[in-house]
């Protein structure tokens, strides 16, 4: 059990917390949410210890452990990746390293012979001898082969070494796991494997995510970060999301019955009940959202940027013919003959690990690289749009203000009431946007990028990893506007439901081939046939 009480935290005139009184029981996954700088990473700081709070306090049960992932990806450099894994129970570490001293001595003397005996005795009650094998089942399960757990850390990618990271956090069973965007670098294999060690953990889990699927799959409770306080709601993410837009749009309409509002919820809650992330929590869960009444959901303070694609014009009969398209670079072939035709209107979902292949693919497609082999060619009809992974280039040096910034890519010469009131919907209201360019935070370059390919009318986007750096409200808002889109998506993204909700194709570039599938993502992840092919295509 892990408790805040009364626990306040204030940056200069910047209110985070005042008051929050929460507790984390046994069992049980709280997602963590709240909008960009609501101070979810922070919070976890403050459970961890990391962090004091100015007033209040954190408890946790007595001889209860608490583990972390860490986010610092090269605090390990000179350790073996088996070792790194086995510090994340920091005791069981200690007794390991002060045993394996004591034997190490050329002479050993009564004391060092009892004190290794007690040391033994610790050892085995924290499942010492069971240690190696069992920081290797988390590593094989993460996708970490054994041919890596003697190398250095310095030897690993900066991917294996998030797993190695994640391995060292869920290592011991610990009592609590504090889990700041875990699934960031991770592949779908990982990602479902740590969502399945998840579902199945006994004690207490807080998650802070993005992955809106993931926290479907894995939460049982949402403590959601709004107004300085902490609420807590039980069910996952999508039952907090739509009571919540259910509760907001019942305080902009009061002309209807109390009475009807109450059997909506009560309709509603009773089709999310269903929808358990742990089995045996579902009966427990129902009656707890049953007691739920109006007054328990507050319309969130949160805003929703407004995003809408308007295609110019429609796409004719062609959208895009690849042939045979081959690029090196540094030396090593990222795209390999790699040829196929798009149909209009298709929305496209380029996925597998091979990230540099995706980049360069869409670079190409766009006229930013040329390809050493093959062609491509958009129909007449079709114009694009680019979302580049990479947007330094039009911001870096800009002293530009925001309304200025947007101008240049405005088609007709925009008046600046035009452009304000544009840039308003994106959440640049007021003085914000007269910021200059060069200053903005990754996310609000995103929204800029987002609101550069919605003036240009554009009937075919190009979207390189978009969600990235926003906070969920916008990810919801661009999910939409890309769902209700009516022209062709080309997109990459590590978000499942993103994917999911988008997709009606998916690519995939790997070593030896191109699996090219029309099927829904979740279509694509469940088949274990096509999985064990591309598994295979990899190795």
């Amino acid at each position: 059990m892990l408790q805040a009480t009364n626990v306040s935290l204030r940056f200069g005139d910047k209110k985070l917390f005042e008051d929050v009184n929460i507790k984390f029981t046994a069992g049980n996954c709280y997602g963590l949410i709240g909008a960009n700088g609501a101070g979810k990473s922070t919070f976890l700081k403050i459970l961890s210890g990391e962090l004091e709070p100015q007033s209040g306090h954190v408890s946790l049960g007595k001889d209860e452990r608490l583990a972390v992932l860490k986010q610092d990806h090269f605090a390990y450099e000179e350790y073996e990746v088996l070792e790194t894994v086995i510090m994340g129970h920091a005791q069981l570490y200690k007794v390991m390293k002060e045993k394996d001293e004591i034997y190490a001595k050329t002479e050993f003397t009564e004391e060092d012979g009892m004190r290794a005996a007690e040391l033994e005795g610790e050892f085995a009650e924290m499942n010492g001898w069971e240690a190696e094998s069992d920081a290797a089942i988390l590593l094989k399960g993460l996708g970490i082969g054994e041919d890596l757990h003697t190398k250095k850390m310095a030897e690993l990618t900066g991917s294996e070494k998030v797993k190695v990271l994640l391995a060292q956090a869920l290592f011991g069973n610990p009592d609590i796991l504090l889990l700041d965007e875990p699934t960031n670098h991770l592949d779908i294999q990982a990602i479902q494997w740590l969502e399945e060690f998840l579902i199945n953990f006994d004690n207490t889990v807080i998650v802070v995510s993005h992955d809106r699927h993931f926290l479907n799959k894995v939460c049982t409770h949402i403590a959601d970060v709004d107004y300085g306080k902490i609420e807590l709601f039980v069910g996952n993410y999508d039952f907090w999301y739509e009571s919540s837009q259910l509760a907001l749009q019942m305080a902009k309409d009061q002309n209807k019955k109390k009475e009807e509002k109450i059997k909506e919820l009560q309709n509603f809650i009773a089709r999310f009940s269903a929808n358990a992330s742990k089995s045996k929590q579902a009966t427990s869960r129902k009656k707890m959202l049953d007691n739920i009444s109006l007054d328990d959901i507050k319309p969130s303070s949160r805003r929703y940027p407004y995003v809408a694609f308007q295609p110019g014009r429609d796409i004719g009969n062609d959208l895009l013919r690849v042939e045979g398209i081959s690029k090196t670079i540094d030396g090593e072939k990222v795209l390999d003959n790699v040829s196929f035709i798009l149909k209009p209107y298709d929305k496209v979902a380029f996925v597998g690990r091979n990230e540099l292949a995706k980049t360069v693919l869409f670079d190409i497609l766009m006229g930013e690289m040329e390809p050493d082999e093959g062609t491509y060619t958009w129909g007449v009809t079709t114009s694009q749009s680019y979302f580049p992974k990479d947007n330094s280039k039009f911001f870096e040096g800009n002293n530009m203000t925001l309304v200025e910034w947007l101008r240049q890519f405005s088609p007709d010469d925009q008046t600046e009431t035009f452009l304000r009131g544009f840039l308003g919907r994106m959440l640049f209201s007021g003085e914000e946007a007269l910021k200059k360019a060069n200053v903005l935070s990754g996310g609000e370059k995103v929204r800029c990028m987002l609101s550069k390919m919605m003036l240009s009318n554009a009937n075919v986007l190009v979207l390189d990893e978009p969600t990235n750096h926003l906070d969920l409200e916008s990810i919801t808002s661009v999910n939409n506007g890309l769902i209700n889109f009516k022209g062709s998506i080309l997109f990459t993204s590590h978000d499942h439901q993103f994917i999911n909700s988008i997709a009606n194709r998916l690519i995939e570039i790997t070593p030896t081939k191109v699996i090219d599938k029309e099927m829904s993502y979740d279509e694509y992840v469940a088949d274990q046939k096509l999985q064990k092919e591309i598994a295979a295509s990899y190795a």
